[in-house]
């Protein structure tokens, strides 16, 4: 137990004699200062927490930056602490390290849904740049375990253990933390299964005490072998954990009586050709157990463990499970990837490369990168992480490892996803094998492929890796999109056709803004097709101003809304009144500016003329630089309320057209179902391909212009349109 930071210096001291000292005392201070009045649920100062996993880390000989990084691991998130205080006083890595193991401190599970997979997938991407954040998530989980008895409400202890057993141990295992992984394992289990637990205890006490003659003798008589063949090596024997127990109880279906290999021994040699004639020499004093030789040293786990596993009938016809290995590679199965790290830190970069090797740390960020939704990705990840594997060869001998139960579809998409993807056969040693074929340890397959071959959605019944799944679900759900996208653009071609528009990708693309859930045109496609948008919704977005015929002909039925002529003569017989002008004095005579053409809507400002009165501009109308020594004559106008009919002014764009037969019919057609009418039409420029001009428009106000101006952006023989300015 690391009680202050002189214990924890003194403990790193043990590996690692040049250690910073004051670096270590100096993250404990700023520690404790920033979680002042911070207390955990044992009552004891918050700070102890980090120190303790520090100390953890010691254990593990890792580095100094590491170790600082977890006395600092919770600062960011639970203090006044920032990003750049940190990395001032410390280092941009600590910093950087912090901030990352911080992102991830709140992965707490109602479920193993929605939020917490969203957050596993932040770990895994903080992991796969620096492994380093895990091993502190790992060291923090375990020093939590051991604490977790001060939590008072029992459905929170069991919430935390299962999400202990269900993530952090695959977790560990995966980068060959065995002891760490064993600790979080049982303490987990004590919580979730405390009767099973208290059973397999009492049954190991009463065990300990008959069977302590029997390990004695064990480790005697193979010291004795190893010993006369000349080998230089050390026997040890261990209890197998509780929790390991038990999940072979249920794996075998058997009671704890008929469980004979509760007791692993050990032998740790030099070299790995001590290793071969040691286990040579145990096969010819003892009878060998059928099927249960493994050889890790030449097909290590994906974990990089490394080992001889053997089963033999030993002393007084004891079944006895021995383990044979090197030091180093002894080392490695407790500390994993953390033995690639070497407390200098010249190494550390190195180390960081190492991990990033992985094959399973690959495979989860190509799931990453096919899941969209993030239960799938969690799924898909509890069947990469969770399983037992086989090994199988391709016919040039290169090895996989797999999840147990694999198929051929597995194995192929372990190859390669395009391997996978056109996938139509396989031999598994040399014979056709249906692609349902669970695959053996030792098989050699060999993927029969065709370039036309796409991934048959019944595959996904059989596989069990979760590349192959993810891989095969993402081809279901573009297949699907693709259908969506077809029906969806079908029915958009019919509201065009029906309303006398000519339907083009163009059109649609101008609105894909204004729907936050769709990025392009076959997004707006898809979700018309799937039901969640309306077509007819989608056109009225292209052409807000847009008229049916129907409401044409209520708009030119002169008893229900006037027309635009009407609208005149209305207003020469005093009938309707122009919109006023705020800021004037009344009886002032008015002009609109034809330079720019002031609409309704548009910010104006009002220009005194000698003889005319005052003349309304737009407040970026070019013709406004003319007056700018002469400030006297400008006067602050803007736009009063207009009645139910505003008086009708015009617009000025500037348009250019593709030269085709029926461009200006197009244009002509466009404006009136927006409800515009043409006033004039100026072309000032022809190609054989383009002509350009200006058209003056009868609008309301800005708003329908703008209306307009999107319509004719819409239209396939539009090139462009502007608003005319300063002219």
């Amino acid at each position: 137990m690391t009680s202050s930071a002189a214990e924890l210096v003194s403990q790193i001291k043990t590996y690692n004699p040049e250690v910073n000292a004051k670096l270590i005392e100096d993250a404990v201070d700023f520690a404790r200062i920033k979680h002042e009045g911070q207390f955990r649920t044992s009552g004891e100062p918050y700070y102890t927490h980090p120190l303790e996993v520090a100390g953890i880390l010691a254990d593990m000989k890792m580095d100094t930056v590491t170790i600082v990084t977890a006395i600092l691991h919770d600062t960011l998130e639970d203090t006044d602490a920032t990003y750049d205080e940190i990395a001032k006083k410390f280092s941009p890595e600590v910093a950087s390290l912090v901030n990352g193991v911080s992102k991830l401190s709140k992965i707490e599970s109602q479920t193993i849904e929605g939020k917490q997979a969203e957050n596993f997938r932040k770990l895994l991407l903080a992991m796969s740049e620096d492994i380093r954040v895990l091993l502190i998530k790992l060291a923090d989980r375990l020093h939590n375990m051991r604490t977790l008895h001060h939590i008072q409400k029992p459905e929170k202890r069991y919430r935390i253990a299962r999400e202990t057993m269900e993530l952090y141990g695959p977790l560990a295992e995966r980068v060959g933390l065995h002891k760490i992984k064993e600790d979080i394992e049982d303490l987990a289990f004590s919580y979730m299964n405390p009767e099973a637990r208290d059973s397999i205890t009492n049954r190991l006490s009463f065990l300990r005490q008959a069977g302590s003659d029997l390990v004695n003798t064990v480790i005697r008589e193979l010291n004795k072998l190893i010993g006369e063949a000349g080998i230089s090596g050390q026997v040890t024997g261990r209890e197998k954990t509780r929790y390991s127990i038990w999940k072979k109880m249920q794996r075998k279906n058997v009671s704890f009586e008929q469980l004979s290999d509760i007791m692993a021994f050990r032998i740790v040699v030099d070299t790995i050709a001590e290793c071969y004639h040691a286990l040579g020499v145990v096969h010819s004093k003892y009878s060998v157990v059928p099927g249960r030789f493994k050889d890790y040293i030449s097909t290590p786990k994906p974990n990089g463990y490394r080992s001889l596993h053997t089963t033999v009938i030993g002393p007084e016809n004891q079944r006895i499970e021995i383990q044979i290995r090197t030091s180093e590679m002894n080392a490695e199965a407790d500390l994993g990837v953390a033995a690639h790290w070497a407390y200098k830190q010249s190494d550390v970069k190195e180390a960081i490369g190492e991990a990033k090797k992985y094959r399973w740390m690959r495979e989860l960020l190509d799931i990453l990168e096919q899941d969209q939704r993030p239960e799938d990705f969690w799924e898909n990840t509890k069947l990469e992480l969770f399983q037992e594997h086989v090994f199988a060869f391709t016919p040039k001998g290169d090895l996989f490892e797999l999840p147990a139960g694999s198929t051929p579809i597995d194995f192929a998409y372990a190859i390669h996803s395009d391997v996978g993807n056109r996938c139509v056969g396989a031999k598994i040693n040399g014979r056709i094998a249906p692609l349902n074929t669970k695959l053996q340890n030792g098989d050699q397959v060999e993927i029969v492929t065709a370039k036309t071959q796409n991934p048959s959605p019944t595959w996904e019944r059989f596989v069990v890796t979760g590349k192959a799944r993810s891989h095969i679900r993402r081809f279901i759900r573009q297949q699907q999109r693709t259908e969506y996208v077809t029906l969806g653009k079908a029915m958009l071609q019919k509201v065009f056709k029906s309303e006398g528009y000519e339907f083009t990708d163009k059109a649609v693309a101008g609105i894909v803004d204004q729907y936050r859930e769709c990025e392009d045109v076959d997004d707006v496609y898809a979700g018309i097709g799937a039901g969640n948008i309306v077509a007819r919704d989608i056109f009225r977005s292209i052409f807000p101003a847009h008229k049916s015929d129907q409401e044409l002909a209520k708009l030119n039925d002169p008893e229900e809304i006037p027309t635009i002529k009407a609208a005149q003569n209305q207003l020469r017989t005093g009938k309707l009144q122009p919109m006023p002008i705020k800021g004037l004095i009344p009886g002032m005579a008015v002009h609109f500016a034809r330079c720019c053409h002031p609409l309704p809507g548009d910010r104006i400002v009002g220009i005194v003329t000698t003889g005319k009165g005052v003349t309304v501009h737009t407040i970026d109308c070019e013709t406004l630089e003319q007056f700018a020594d002469t400030p006297e004559r400008w006067i602050d106008v803007s736009w009063g309320e207009g009645q139910d009919n505003p008086e009708n002014r015009v617009g000025r764009l500037m348009v250019t057209i593709s030269n085709t037969p029926g461009a200006l019919g197009t244009i002509s057609t466009v404006i009136g179902k927006s409800g515009g009418n043409i006033t004039n039409l100026k072309i000032t420029s022809r190609t054989i391909d383009f002509w350009d001009m200006y058209l003056d428009v009868a609008v309301t106000d800005t708003k329908h212009l703008n209306n307009i101006v999107a319509a004719l952006r819409a239209t396939p023989q539009i090139v462009s349109v502007e608003r005319a300015r300063g002219r």
